[in-house]
C-alpha cells in the first residue's frame, strides 16, 4: 500500500479498531459477544482495511496490543453519549460561566465538544454508515461539516461561540483542532456519500490553513486558556492526522509543533521544566502527556531500526538507542539528535506514571486530566508490552470506579462537562482499537514521501 495513493485514506477507516483473529480479555473481565463475531448491540471494532500488526507497512517490529472487549460500563458511558446529543447533531460542553449546568441538553451545542463525543462513538465501532449508533455520527459529521463552512476564511476559529469550558480551560482555538481531528478520521469513512466526502474533505482542508497560519513562533498555540499545552497537542494530533488522511499538511509547520511538545521536559527524569504557561498554572502531567504522546512514534520508531541494525550487524548487538548508534543505523546527526532525545523523554515519561503525585494533576480529576490520561493511552498503546497491560488495566479500574450512576463521568474542577468527560474517558478506554492509526502519523507517511507533505 503507497501512501500517496487513494488508499492512504483507509488507513484512517482503521481508527475505530484494528482486525485481528480475536479480542483478547483483560484479567477479571471475559471478552462479549463482540468478539466472537456473534450479532451484538455491543460495539466492534471496525475491521483493518490498512496495515498489518507489524511488518514492512509500518514503522515497528512489535505486535500491537489486541484490541480489548468493550465492557459493560463503558457501554453505559457510550449511551450517555448517544442519549446527550441534541437534535441538531451537537452536543455541548457547557459554559465556563455555568460549570454547575451538568445536564447536556440545557447548553449549547458547540464543535468543540461535539468533535469529542464523535470521535469516541466512532473509537468504539461506528462510522457514518455502520454500527449501531451511525445515525449519531452521521448528523455529528454534518453538524461539524456545516459549522466549518458557515465560518469565516479569516483567522483560526470556526464558531462565534464564546466562553464554553473547552476554550476557556484549553485555547480558544480547540474547536478547530477537535474539529480538524474528527474530520481526518471520518474522511475515509464517508466514501458511501461522494458529495459528504468532498465537504468532509475540503472542510478539513480549511481547518489545516486555520491551524497552520494560526501557530506561535515557539511552534505551539497558547491562545488565552488554562492548560494551553493541550491545546497544542490537539493541534499537533490534527495536523498527524490529516497528513494521514492524504491531505496537504506543511512539514515546517508539523516539525515545529512536535518540537514544541517535547520543550522543558528533562530526559533523564520526565521533570517538566518551568514555563508555568506551557504546563499550566505548574501541572506538570498535562505538559508529561503532551510530551509522552508526541514522542511515542519516534520512541518506537527508532527503537525498532536499532534492532534492526543489530540484525544487520550495523551496530553492536548490545548497542544502546543513543545519537552515535541512530546515525549508524542511518539517520542524520540532526534526525539522530532529535530521536534520540525524543526516546530518552518517552521512557522518562513512562517510568513517571508510576508516580501517583504525577498522576493526581491538579489535585483531583477535571477534564483535563481526563485528556490528559486519554493522551497517555494513546502512547503507551503505541509502545505496547507490559506497560501497556498495567497501565490499561489500572484506567479500566479508576474509571469504572469513579463513573457517576447515569453512565457518565464529569470533572471536580476546571471542565467539569460531563460529555467532555466522557467522551475523553472513552477514548482512553479505548486507545486499543485504534493503535494502526496512532502508529501510522507522520514519522511514515514523511519517511515514504507521501502526497500529505509539502
Amino acid at each position: 500500500m503507497k501512501p500517496n495513493s487513494r488508499s492512504m485514506l483507509l488507513v484512517g477507516a482503521a481508527f475505530a479498531g484494528v482486525m485481528l483473529s480475536a479480542c483478547v480479555s483483560r484479567t477479571q473481565t471475559p471478552p462479549p459477544d463482540g468478539c466472537s463475531g456473534k450479532d451484538t448491540t455491543l460495539e466492534k471494532p471496525i475491521e483493518n482495511n490498512g496495515t498489518g500488526t507489524s511488518g514492512e507497512d509500518t514503522t515497528i517490529s512489535h505486535k500491537l496490543p489486541e484490541p480489548g472487549p468493550i465492557d459493560p460500563f463503558m457501554v453505559k458511558g457510550i449511551d450517555f453519549l448517544v442519549a446527550a446529543q441534541h437534535e441538531d447533531g451537537g452536543w455541548g460542553g457547557g459554559s465556563h460561566a455555568a460549570q454547575d449546568v451538568r445536564d447536556p441538553h440545557a447548553v449549547k451545542t458547540d464543535p468543540g465538544s461535539t468533535a469529542f463525543a464523535a470521535m469516541a462513538l466512532m473509537r468504539a465501532g461506528n462510522t457514518p454508515f455502520s454500527g449501531k449508533h451511525k445515525t449519531s455520527v452521521l448528523k455529528a459529521t454534518t453538524y461539524l461539516v456545516g459549522a466549518v463552512e458557515a465560518s469565516s476564511d479569516n483567522g483560526p476559529r470556526i464558531t462565534d461561540i464564546e466562553g464554553t469550558q473547552l476554550q476557556s480551560k484549553l485555547g480558544q482555538i480547540i474547536d478547530t483542532a477537535m474539529a480538524s481531528q474528527f474530520l481526518a478520521r471520518v474522511l475515509p469513512l464517508t466514501e458511501p456519500d461522494a458529495a459528504l466526502q468532498k465537504r468532509v474533505e475540503d472542510a478539513l482542508d480549511k481547518c489545516i490553513r486555520k491551524i497552520e497560519a494560526s501557530q506561535g513562533e515557539d511552534g505551539g498555540w497558547t491562545t488565552q486558556g488554562w492548560a494551553p499545552v493541550l491545546q497544542s497537542s490537539m493541534n499537533n494530533q490534527a495536523l498527524e492526522l490529516a497528513e494521514v488522511a492524504g491531505r496537504p499538511v506543511t512539514n515546517a509547520v508539523l516539525d515545529k509543533s512536535r518540537e514544541y511538545q517535547r520543550k522543558d521536559i528533562n530526559a533523564d527524569t520526565g521533570a517538566v521544566g518551568g514555563d508555568k504557561g506551557r504546563t499550566s498554572a505548574g501541572v506538570g502531567f498535562y505538559a508529561g502527556a503532551a510530551t509522552q504522546r508526541a514522542t511515542a512514534k519516534d520512541a518506537t520508531e527508532v527503537e525498532a531500526r536499532v534492532e534492526q541494525a543489530k540484525k544487520d550487524g550495523i551496530v553492536a548487538a548490545d548497542a544502546e538507542v543513543n545519537e552515535d548508534t541512530l546515525q549508524k543505523a542511518g539517520y542524520s546527526a540532526d534526525e539522530a539528535q532529535s530521536k534520540a532525545t525524543a526516546f530518552k523523554q518517552n521512557g522518562a515519561l513512562l517510568r513517571r506514571l508510576d508516580d501517583e503525585n504525577y498522576l493526581s494533576g491538579f489535585g483531583n480529576n477535571g477534564g483535563e486530566e481526563f485528556i490528559s490520561y486519554m493522551l497517555s493511552s494513546e502512547s503507551i498503546v503505541i509502545t505496547g508490552g507490559e506497560s501497556w497491560t498495567k497501565w490499561n488495566e489500572k484506567m479500566h479500574t479508576m474509571f469504572e470506579k469513579i463513573q457517576n450512576t447515569d453512565g457518565s463521568w464529569s470533572g471536580h474542577h476546571c471542565i467539569t462537562s460531563p460529555v467532555i468527560c466522557t467522551a475523553a474517558s472513552i477514548l482512553c478506554l479505548t486507545a486499543d482499537r485504534d493503535t494502526h492509526v496512532l502508529i501510522e502519523t507522520s514519522p511514515l507517511v514523511r519517511a515514504n514521501k507521501g502526497k500529505g507533505a509539502k
